[in-house]
């Protein structure tokens, strides 16, 4: 049985929970991006949890700032919540470009992951993009076998280049045409 997963938004001031997070993950194949083709890096790439006390690039106040800096931009954080606990977190940024959105962040805890708690959050925030009057949503992503593997299973692309105007590879490997909201 599933844990009932609430998503809405999350005011400024809840962005420093992002700390409730667990986004440990082990990851042993990247893959970099050759033309639209996508190859496989075996390796060891894993991601331990955020450094609740440190400054660095990967802890819990970085996240804070970047978080406060998309919200800044203009920005709509959307939290996914069980048992009062942040388990996903997602931030959209409308109009980046003209048209153009940006997914700028989207983490779920470890726990969570593959219960569709990333994909409700995605379309969430896909929704907000039309709604502002986008057709298009960019997404900047670690190139991991599981991200790579949640952006091809939903619409939105795994990488992309669409504020720069280069094709770009999105699910399944299908090149994105401009004016497609992805």
């Amino acid at each position: 049985m599933q844990v009932p997963v609430e998503i809405r938004d999350l005011a400024r001031s809840e962005l420093s929970r992002v700390g409730e997070i667990d986004r440990t993950e082990r990851i042993e194949v990247l893959f970099e991006q050759h033309g639209t083709e996508l190859v496989a890096r075996r390796g060891s790439w894993s991601a331990s949890a955020w450094d609740p006390d440190g400054h660095g690039e990967h802890s819990v106040d970085a996240q804070r700032q970047a978080l406060m800096h998309y919200a800044d931009a203009g920005g709509i954080a959307r939290g996914a919540f069980s048992d009062g606990r942040l388990v996903g977190i997602g931030v959209v940024v409308p109009h980046m470009r003209p048209a153009i959105a940006q997914l700028a962040f989207l983490h779920v805890s470890q726990d969570f992951r593959a219960a569709g708690v990333g994909s409700r959050l995605a379309a969430d925030l896909e929704l907000v993009a039309r709604r502002a009057g986008d057709r298009e949503i960019v997404v900047s992503a670690t190139p991991s076998e599981n991200t790579v593997r949640f952006y091809w299973g939903s619409r939105l692309p795994a990488h992309g280049a669409a504020a720069t105007g280069a094709p770009q590879a999105g699910a399944r490997g299908r090149p994105h045409e401009k004016g497609d909201l992805i």
